[in-house]
């Protein structure tokens, strides 16, 4: 089964997301979110261990544990999804916080869901950050947690893949198409047909000219 989603937008992002389950399944364990917050958004990926209902379960207990808890920090929204995840088959994750305020993204990953965040700079020249995917499974062997924050620009370019995507998926990526176009691309070109498979693609539009500033009531992502 093979899923397309068209493009979206929220104020902070446009995002794109395509993915597919393993043949054979009509249910996929890897699920996503992009969720609004006053200032940015998240976008996470998380994939449920192995394939089909229980691996479903898993990676929906994650993103609506996630959605649940956007309001708090990074870190401490992540241990609330160990917390939920206890009981089911647990889930490898990345989540991503993106800020208007000081035009940040920081980012986790457990266990292969892999992250690439790609820039270009002054002369045209791609530039790539890649997430440091540190081993465990959220919900069973969660990890000393530490994030890592890069600046952002607008029209910067956030792709984040489960392990049902090769790696070097970033290869003949166009980095000025429309994401919706980019996450097609790499999954018909890089996704496995030996598991579940999806890819996420965000592009950040950067903080609105007449967004206040002054929202101090709200969590950063730290």
């Amino acid at each position: 089964m093979t899923f397309r989603m068209t493009i979206s937008s929220y104020e902070a992002v446009d995002f794109g997301v395509a993915g597919r389950a393993l043949p054979g399944q009509s249910t996929s364990g890897d699920l996503h979110t992009v969720i609004p917050r006053p200032r940015g958004a998240i976008v996470a990926v998380a994939d449920g261990l192995g394939h089909g209902y229980e691996a479903a379960i898993a990676a929906k207990v994650a993103i609506n544990t996630l959605t649940a808890h956007a309001d708090l920090p990074l870190l401490d929204a992540v241990r609330c999804c160990h917390e939920a995840l206890i009981s089911t088959r647990g889930v490898a994750i990345c989540v991503a916080c993106l800020m208007w305020s000081d035009e940040t993204l920081t980012w986790l990953s457990i266990g292969n869901v892999a992250a690439l965040l790609l820039r270009a700079d002054d002369r045209g020249s791609i530039q790539r950050e890649h997430v440091l995917m540190r081993n465990g499974v959220v919900g069973h062997r969660l990890p000393p947690l530490r994030s890592a924050t890069h600046p952002i620009r607008r029209s910067d370019l956030l792709i984040l893949a489960t392990d049902g995507v090769r790696e070097g998926f970033e290869k003949g990526v166009r980095f000025a198409a429309p994401p919706q176009e980019i996450a097609d691309h790499i999954l018909a070109r890089h996704g496995k047909i030996t598991d579940d498979a999806l890819v996420l693609v965000a592009r950040w539009n950067g903080p609105p000219a007449s967004r206040a500033q002054s929202d101090g009531d709200v969590a950063d992502c730290g």
